[in-house]
């Protein structure tokens, strides 16, 4: 009897990893040159977001704090719902502290608006937005984002933490799936 092997997806690369090393050292030098003599609490948007932000942490040489927030929006799906769950909350008390939402994603701005909102009525001293991926063909809400790493056509990508029905998040690259 012959085992069928299952189709293994095919992915285009559409970031390289030495282009993705690069682009979050430039981020890590410029968050620690903006940040020089303060101590920020970083706030990683899990799942996606986690890889990223721990390559970015490493090239901080500012003093800071991590913490997480999980929600969910896409489910199995490709494209966003628009209904956003939070599954888990922060652990750090934020008011009076200036706060860095860290995302892997931006595409219809509907999960970082509901996110930023929901962290604004903590009372942060200041609070900004630094993604990686940015799908500003895709935004329907605004959402003020202070650093971006890359500005990406509206295709579903994954690879360095953002995964398609919790697979491939392991690529040390961003790609588009075929």
């Amino acid at each position: 009897m012959k085992l069928r092997r299952t189709n293994k997806p095919k992915f285009k690369k559409i970031i390289t990893e030495r282009k993705l090393k690069h682009k979050v050292s430039e981020l890590g030098k410029k968050l620690s040159k903006d940040y020089a003599k303060k101590n920020p609490v970083l706030v990683g948007i899990l799942k996606g977001s986690f890889i990223f932000l721990a390559d970015l942490i490493r090239k901080l040489d500012i003093p800071h704090e991590i913490d997480f927030i999980s929600v969910a929006s896409y489910g199995s799906e490709t494209v966003a719902t628009g209904v956003v769950k939070l599954l888990k909350d922060l652990s750090i008390n934020i008011e009076g502290r200036d706060v860095i939402i860290v995302e892997d994603i931006v595409d219809t701005g509907l999960t970082l608006n509901y996110i930023r909102k929901n962290l604004l009525t903590r009372g942060p001293k200041s609070l900004e937005i630094l993604t990686l991926l940015d799908k500003k063909k895709r935004r329907k809400v605004n959402v003020p984002l202070k650093y971006v790493g890359f500005s990406i056509p509206g295709d579903f990508v994954v690879g360095y933490g953002l995964d398609y029905n919790q697979q491939h998040r392991n690529l040390p690259f961003i790609a588009r799936m075929s």
